[in-house]
């Protein structure tokens, strides 16, 4: 399988550890609920054995979409991650020339970004838009607020 999604090793290991909880805590939970929904006998008519049954779908479902993303998924190298422009791995000290704020990214695949923790997705506007920026260069990017323009200042690892 072609591993062509880029995470960074934080993230890498936080699915790691979120699967591995999963697959053992969160599986023995649901096995639980189910044999306890089941002690109350008839299941047709069951709410607590529907519920526990649902959990253990939804479970499922999660743990197998974070091995699918694992299968594809390879750690970006630190060490070779270019500091002349903006790319996968980079942090980014941008500073918004209409608002006048100053914020640091880092550059993520859509399967990490989180703004919420400054992990900002390469295929967002305004990630799409600093992809390949150099220090210094000014772009522009459609968010939903209008048009902004943001100004690179710093490019690290």
């Amino acid at each position: 399988m072609e591993k062509n999604i880029p995470l960074t090793q934080e993230f890498f290991d936080e699915l790691k550890e979120k699967l591995r909880i999963m697959q053992t805590d969160g599986r023995t939970k649901v096995a639980d609920a189910l044999q306890a929904a089941i002690s109350f006998g008839d299941l047709s008519e069951n709410a607590e054995y529907t519920d526990a049954k649902a959990a253990q779908e939804k479970l499922e479902i999660e743990i197998m979409k974070i091995e699918a993303l694992l299968d594809k998924a390879y750690v970006i190298d630190k060490s070779l991650i270019s500091l002349s422009k903006v790319g996968f791995g980079n942090k980014v000290k941008i500073e918004d020339l209409i608002y006048k704020d100053v914020e640091e990214y880092t550059i993520v695949s859509a399967a990490e970004g989180d703004i919420n923790r400054n992990k900002l997705a390469a295929d967002s506007p305004m990630g799409a838009a600093l992809m390949g920026a150099k220090k210094g260069e000014v772009v522009q990017y459609n968010a939903p607020g209008g048009l902004m323009k943001v100004k690179v200042l710093e490019i690290s690892r």
